[in-house]
């Protein structure tokens, strides 16, 4: 059927309900008058098509009403073959289709429970065909055999629709279930850059504000410097939050710029800001350096950023070294720092807070290792090695 047809079919469902019903009855009347002629005694042509118009009639209610409907049909059919009819698929037509109306739309229990009373049924009509008592097959198994083939063909309908309708429960449930995945990873990466920015900067601002206050006596020339400084820590913390707060809104104004994701070229001024918050950073670089995609280039900058930040925070020493270490395929990026004789690391902690847990999100969200840990000589050491190429086109979580 072309399309324009059904197109023309799916608006007018009564006209074509009256049009299959027509087709069904004339097919019926045309089995009664072949039927008729090579029967040995010539049934009477009437009652049979008096009871073929009621059967197909009675099909009108076959969706609403699959049970009588079905019953309705088995007596027009049994009639028949009381009246000598021999009962073909053709005489049987309206029999057939409410049977396979129940089994599409009824459980199995009572699908079958309905076929095997037609079946029967049929099996009694037959012993109304007395020039066919010599053949049970065309008597008898025929037309029984066709009631539970309707029925058959029915439940396999019935159960390809429950397959496909939950098929497409379970398409439907993990396609919510991945949009839901996504939303939770795209707020972890949030909270993650957030986390990394604001504890970032706020932990320098507040060393280089309490190195600043120790030195207000002994030193004023160097505490106006340090506080002299204390802008450009809350600008740049500023700038990466404002970045980092417009994810979260529809960007509809083109004009706004915003900075470009930082990467390891922005270690400088790292370390130059860690410097000002009195903490002396060692940087070295191992192996030949090699481009790297902005994904990667972002996640070794936040671990490296986050790290320094745990040593401002927490380490006993003032001072942390930096080694990048490049292979042909990984960048192992490493930062220790040393503690006082006297004094314990006990400030990184790998089961509290949220820095080593985000670098580590990090580093494996991009196919990367990471450590964390105290030396068995004293101080803590944090390494990570991420794969030089890495997927460009997702933001690094």
């Amino acid at each position: 059927m072309s399309t324009h047809w059904q197109r023309r079919a799916a608006t007018r469902p009564r006209a074509v309900e009256a049009a299959t019903l027509s087709l069904l009855f004339a097919v019926t009347v045309g089995g009664l008058v072949f039927t008729r002629t090579v029967m040995p005694v010539t049934p009477a042509l009437w009652p049979g098509v008096a009871l073929s118009a009621v059967s197909c009639a009675a099909l009108v209610r076959r969706r609403d009403r699959p049970l009588p409907v079905v019953a309705v049909t088995l007596l027009c059919t049994m009639g028949l073959g009381a009246l000598g009819y021999l009962l073909t698929p053709g005489l049987m037509g309206a029999l057939l289709v409410a049977q396979y109306s129940v089994s599409v739309r009824t459980p199995r229990r009572t699908t079958w429970n309905s076929a095997l009373a037609a079946a029967a049924g049929m099996i009694v009509a037959g012993f109304f065909l007395p020039s066919f008592y010599d053949s049970l097959i065309l008597a008898i198994v025929n037309p029984a055999a066709w009631v539970l083939l309707s029925a058959v063909f029915g439940s396999y309908v019935r159960v390809r629709r429950e397959f496909a309708v939950a098929r497409a429960e379970h398409a439907a449930r993990e396609r919510e279930e991945e949009a839901r995945h996504r939303v939770i990873q795209e707020r972890m990466r949030i909270a993650r850059e957030l986390h990394d920015v604001v504890a970032h900067h706020l932990t320098l601002a507040d060393a280089q504000a309490g190195t600043a206050a120790h030195l207000a006596r002994t030193d004023p020339d160097k505490a106006f410097e340090i506080v002299g400084r204390l802008p450009e820590s809350t600008a740049a913390a500023l700038r990466e939050l404002k970045a980092t707060v417009g994810l979260l809104r529809q960007d509809t104004d083109p004009t706004d710029e915003r900075a470009p994701a930082p990467g390891l070229e922005q270690v400088p001024d790292l370390v130059d800001a860690c410097s000002a918050a009195g903490l002396q950073v060692t940087v070295t670089n191992g192996g030949h350096p090699h481009p790297l995609t902005s994904v990667i280039d972002l996640t070794a900058y936040r671990i490296l950023q986050e790290a320094l930040t745990n040593v401002t925070k927490h380490a006993a020493t003032r001072t942390a070294q930096v080694r990048l270490d490049y292979t042909r395929r990984h960048l192992t990026l490493t930062v220790t720092n040393d503690t006082l004789p006297d004094r314990p690391a006990a400030a990184h902690r790998s089961g509290g807070g949220f820095g080593l847990r985000s670098m580590r999100e990090r580093a494996t969200a991009v196919g990367g290792t990471f450590h964390a840990g105290h030396h068995p000589q004293g101080g803590f050491e944090v390494a990570c090695t991420l794969p030089l190429h890495g997927n460009d086109e997702s933001p690094a979580p």
